[in-house]
């Protein structure tokens, strides 16, 4: 079966961490949303409609993106990149003809013939399924169109629980390092052979399943608290992971971090809060650095996006992190704080600014533009410390959010003594 992943308009409030990926690329537990669709629909022949920045990054993988030839070879099913999936797979959509699925009102995904394909492309796929919606029948499709990247927060701990059960082998479960003390029940233990484990650590699978991934290094005087997935190759040091964590593939872990989902190569190394957050890639949160995610009233958090602060409608919740952001030793973000991808934050003796734009710092004396150029050789150096590459398909990305952010040009914000939302 084929499918093919959608982005519309509304993929760019998952801001700011879709501005450098494909929405269907942001981690809900041990897996993307892009990983679900496929499994929810047993397909292994995925393309993408997206924005066209992105799509050399996703033919790069050997994807088809933005190929019109592809997608109108046979019927498929076109998914809004946005849509987190029910527990229950659907195999053989095409039983029923051609069809829309909702998901609180909004298209989940849509079954299609051959000719009603030939007219959809990048520009054209959200009025062709304006028209679906009001001339096929329509379905109940479950799951959740996501609107916000904090809904990503909200439901990671559940999706942590409902991916192991779905990829973690059942034989795999309960066997770990003597050196590992374990609470709570072993059949929802999931270490990997070649983890490793020092001693004087504590796996708590009271509450949920402990993951820990291929190669991950998990320290002494860790505590790993389920629902939690430690991804592969990941270094937890002396850290207290709470539930409702994900981390992905080769992060450095220390300190406090509470129901966050931390994206690949990033790092929080050192000792300091990280609570209801959601750090992008190659992003470096410094040592002392703490998150807030809770007001001293207990009133809602608003986030401070580009377009005006949004009313969350949650009580708790930390910072957005895009790609390759930076904070200063002992930086400290207010609940609601929303970074753009390449953010640097410098102490200021007092709570950072609550946004700070792409390719921008915050110092005390206000925030002002970064010289790109430089921004993106650094980039370049961290990556290849990991093993990576800043290839021309990412630095085309990265250019593309330049290009952007420079038409918004936004003026240098002198930055007032402030205190706590």
């Amino acid at each position: 079966m084929r499918i093919c992943l959608y982005e519309d308009r509304r993929a760019a409030d998952l801001y700011p961490l879709a501005l450098t990926r494909p929405a269907s690329d942001l981690l809900c537990g041990l897996s993307t949303l892009g990983e679900k669709q496929a499994r929810h629909f047993g397909s292994s022949a995925v393309g993408y409609l997206c924005r066209p920045a992105l799509a050399p990054l996703l033919r790069a993988r050997g994807a088809p993106a933005n190929d019109p030839t592809w997608l109108r070879a046979a019927p498929a099913v076109l998914v809004n990149a946005r849509w987190l999936p029910p527990a229950q797979p659907q195999f053989g959509p095409f039983v029923e003809g051609p069809h829309v699925a909702l998901a609180g009102g909004e298209i989940a995904y849509a079954v299609l013939d051959q000719k009603r394909l030939q007219a959809v492309s990048p520009g054209t796929v959200e009025e062709c399924l304006r028209d679906w919606a009001q001339t096929l029948p329509a379905r109940a499709a479950g799951g959740t169109v996501i609107s916000r990247a904090w809904e990503l927060i909200d439901r990671n701990g559940e999706e942590i629980s409902r991916d192991a059960d779905a990829l973690c082998d059942p034989a795999d479960a309960g066997l770990h390092p003597n050196a590992l003390a374990l609470v709570g029940p072993a059949d929802r233990l999931f270490v990997h052979r070649s983890a490793t484990v020092d001693p004087m650590v504590v796996a708590d699978t009271t509450r949920g399943p402990v993951i820990v991934g291929e190669g991950a290094q998990i320290g002494a005087f860790t505590k790993l608290e389920g629902p939690c997935f430690v991804g592969p190759h990941t270094h937890v040091h002396g850290a207290r992971i709470r539930g409702g964590t994900s981390i992905g593939p080769h992060c450095r872990i220390g300190g406090e971090i509470e129901c966050s989902v931390i994206l690949g190569y990033s790092n929080k190394y050192h000792d300091g809060f990280l609570g209801h957050s959601y750090l992008g890639e190659w992003v470096n949160v410094a040592a002392g650095s703490a998150t807030a995610d809770l007001r001293y009233d207990y009133a809602p958090v608003r986030a401070a996006l580009p377009s005006g602060d949004a009313d969350t409608g949650r009580m708790k919740l930390g910072a957005l992190i895009g790609d390759h952001a930076k904070t200063g030793l002992g930086a400290l973000l207010d609940a609601g704080t929303v970074l753009g991808p390449f953010a640097q934050v410098v102490p200021n003796g007092t709570f950072a600014p609550r946004t700070v734009p792409a390719f921008h710092r915050a110092t005390p004396k206000g925030v002002t533009e970064l010289d790109a150029e430089k921004v993106l050789k650094v980039a370049d150096v961290v990556m290849r410390r990991r093993g990576r590459a800043l290839t021309p398909e990412l630095e085309g990305a990265y250019r593309a959010l330049l290009g952007a952010v420079a038409k918004a040009d936004p003026a240098p914000v002198t930055l007032p003594i402030r205190k706590s939302a």
